[in-house]
């Protein structure tokens, strides 16, 4: 679905469904037109290339998805590849690819379900802010500055959760908690690192935007150049959480090996315990005709008390070094 926005002087004077003829007439009067594609079908991006003359490797790329964020030049327009992203349940990194074609009189943002949300994006163009005099990169400064807001919000979340992971390990909750909590903090670290590979590239992205004096006006540079500084922000702040789980898992396993010694310490001391009873019985059992306690009237009160002496001795001594 193609949804074309005609703006003049800052004013969103039409949005209606994609007209190629109402879009060469707004181009024709110098209005500003963005055309929002959701979904759209081979047949419609084709016409959003006719009517823009895009170039044939940027639709191909809108054609595949799957691509990495980045800036292409070409003559006539750049092709700029965005990665808006969100937390889904279970803590599944949703991504939402975003493609803009952006040209000196136009934008046109292509999506595919499940989309980024652009409704805030209308919402401050409604405002009527001054510097939608600066033409196109207005629009586009409103649509990275809204992906990249994004980013500090999944992070915020990250780290709330990272939170919550490490008093949980703090805490040592047993054995039974161990399971549960190593595979939150795997499911964390691998949303932390799909997140890191997918906006890392931004920051080359804005970079490039910034040296484009034709979309970055002198008005327009210092927003766009916050809009660097919440990227590389979110980027430390995403780092930061990936360590924090890396060494909650640590200090996990650290726990794990304590109990697994501690359990293999009383199964030894144990062993060791019954080795004693089982040892003097094995003596007494022996099928020899010559014992002299066979024949002694105390002689079975006697093993009895042996048994018992020698394993209350190792369990005191044990018992001692905590070992039971």
């Amino acid at each position: 679905m193609l949804t074309v926005r005609i703006l003049r002087d800052g004013e969103l004077v039409r949005e209606a469904p994609f007209d190629a003829a109402a879009v060469a007439h707004a181009r024709e009067v110098a209005a500003r037109v963005w055309v929002d594609a959701l979904d759209p079908t081979p047949e419609e991006l084709s016409a959003l290339q006719a009517a823009f003359g895009l170039h044939d490797l940027s639709i191909e790329d809108s054609r595949r998805w799957g691509q990495r964020a980045k800036l292409e030049r070409f003559r006539d327009h750049d092709f700029v590849v965005v990665h808006g992203v969100s937390l889904g349940a279970g803590d599944e990194l949703q991504d939402h690819e975003l493609h803009l074609y952006v040209g000196t009189s136009f934008l046109a943002t292509v999506r595919r379900a499940p989309a980024f949300d652009l409704r805030r994006t209308l919402e401050r163009l409604a405002r009527r802010d001054p510097l939608e005099r600066e033409g196109i990169g207005y629009l586009l400064y409103l649509v990275l500055d809204e992906v990249v807001d994004g980013y500090l919000d999944v992070v915020e979340e990250l780290e709330a959760r990272t939170d919550e992971v490490e008093e949980r390990v703090d805490r040592d909750d047993g054995a039974e908690a161990e399971r549960p909590l190593a595979r939150e903090i795997f499911h964390l670290r691998r949303a932390s690192s799909v997140f890191r590979r997918l906006i890392v590239p931004m920051r080359e992205v804005v970079d490039l935007i910034q040296e484009s004096p034709s979309l970055v006006t002198p008005a327009l540079a210092p927003y766009v150049r916050d809009v660097e500084d919440h990227v590389i922000r979110a980027i430390e702040l995403l780092d930061n959480v990936r360590d924090i789980l890396t060494s909650a898992r640590e200090v996990q396993v650290a726990l794990e090996s304590k109990r697994l010694n501690v359990v293999m310490k009383k199964v030894t001391s144990w062993a060791a315990i019954i080795l004693i009873p089982t040892l003097i019985a094995g003596i007494y059992g022996m099928n020899f005709r010559h014992m002299p306690e066979l024949s002694w009237r105390f002689g079975y009160p006697f093993a009895l008390g042996a048994m018992a002496i020698a394993a209350g001795a190792l369990y005191v001594a044990f018992k001692r070094r905590d070992w039971l």
